[in-house]
């Protein structure tokens, strides 16, 4: 890559000549412009990010802090760096990932350096330490999730409570009157955002609708598979005919090798919906009806957001929620009422 002395050489002025141009510090007349600005795209010239900071220009770079722990599932939080990387090309930007499990601290180098133009903050956890950070810097923030102190921050989040909500609704409105949830290891329910609000709206809506909902954990010892295995086998014997699936691929392929092993058919015996998930549920040996969380939607609106920032107009605060979309796959069966049942 070309620097500025091969820049001033090849347009025939000095260095500082060079530098008021890009910079606009100073009034460069139109031709010695229009010859900077060729020698600039010919020898492939870009200021470093200090001197682009300096000058009062944009790096043209959105950092992403993605924080990869021991349990990170990298296919899901893979595909929605994937989607911020897709969303800042069309803007004509270019993402830096901060990969660190002390978040903060490359979100804190980022700032302070000025090697980006906007930070989008992935993988928020309730309590998440990035938050009181984002409140101080200066460098715009957007949280795709939402912690738990929200206030003051520009969030963007798939409507996991409304799309727990959604699924009950679905198998309560099929005759389901027995209903259950798998979802996470319980770790996911202290370093996550979501989880929990996936539960929590199974919960009042299964109240709501006056049907029983039970929740499981992937707990005990095991691979996911198999955990996924006993949480079905416990809802299946406690007598759930209608489960949402809040958990990954693994653990969806664990709830169906359950049901197999028992005899039971889909949707004829149980009714399946995965929700929240980033999934391909036709991939399946089973396809499965779904409530999907779509990565390109949360992050092409948090770029939409970054972009707002930059352009002098910042978005207001507050926690923006993508609707959820219900997918049907015939993984959902309809349930006569036994005598008895209300």
């Amino acid at each position: 890559m070309a620097n500025i002395h091969e820049v001033a050489d090849a347009a025939g002025v000095s260095i500082s000549t060079v530098s008021y141009a890009l910079s606009g510090k100073r009034p460069v007349s139109d031709e010695t412009r229009r010859r900077i600005e060729e020698a600039v795209q010919r020898l492939d010239y870009r200021p470093n990010a200090g001197a682009r900071m300096l000058a009062g220009r944009r790096t043209h770079i959105l950092a992403v802090t993605e924080p990869l722990r021991a349990d990170t599932h990298a296919p899901t939080h893979m595909a929605f760096v994937l989607a911020t990387a897709v969303a800042a090309r069309r803007e004509d930007y270019d993402v830096l990932l901060l990969t660190e499990e002390q978040a903060s601290a490359g979100m804190h180098r980022v700032a302070t350096s000025g090697l980006a133009d906007a930070i989008i903050v992935l993988d928020v956890a309730p309590n998440d330490e990035r938050v009181g950070l984002a409140h101080h810097i200066a460098v715009p923030s957007i949280f795709v999730g939402v912690p738990d102190a929200s206030e003051g921050l520009v969030c963007v989040d798939l409507d996991f409570d409304g799309a727990a909500r959604m699924g009950v609704e679905h198998l309560a409105d099929a005759g389901h009157r027995k209903l259950g949830l798998i979802g996470h290891a319980p770790e996911a329910y202290e370093l996550s955002n979501f989880p929990p609000r996936v539960r929590d709206g199974f919960v009042r809506s299964a109240a709501e609708r006056h049907v029983e909902g039970e929740f499981r954990m992937l707990t005990g010892e095991g691979r996911t598979e198999a955990r996924a295995r006993r949480a079905a086998a416990s809802l299946l014997d406690a007598g759930a005919t209608g489960i949402l699936l809040h958990c990954n691929d693994d653990a969806h392929n664990g709830v169906l090798s359950e049901i197999a092993d028992r005899g039971l058919r889909i949707p004829e015996d149980v009714s399946l919906i995965s929700v929240g998930s980033t999934l391909d549920t036709t991939a399946f040996d089973v396809p499965l009806s779904s409530i999907p969380l779509i990565p390109h939607l949360s992050c092409d609106l948090a770029v939409s957001l970054a972009m707002q920032f930059l352009s002098g107009e910042p978005p207001e605060p507050g926690v923006r929620l993508i609707p959820p979309t219900f997918v049907d796959h015939g993984s959902i069966g309809f349930r006569a009422a036994s005598p008895g049942e209300a």
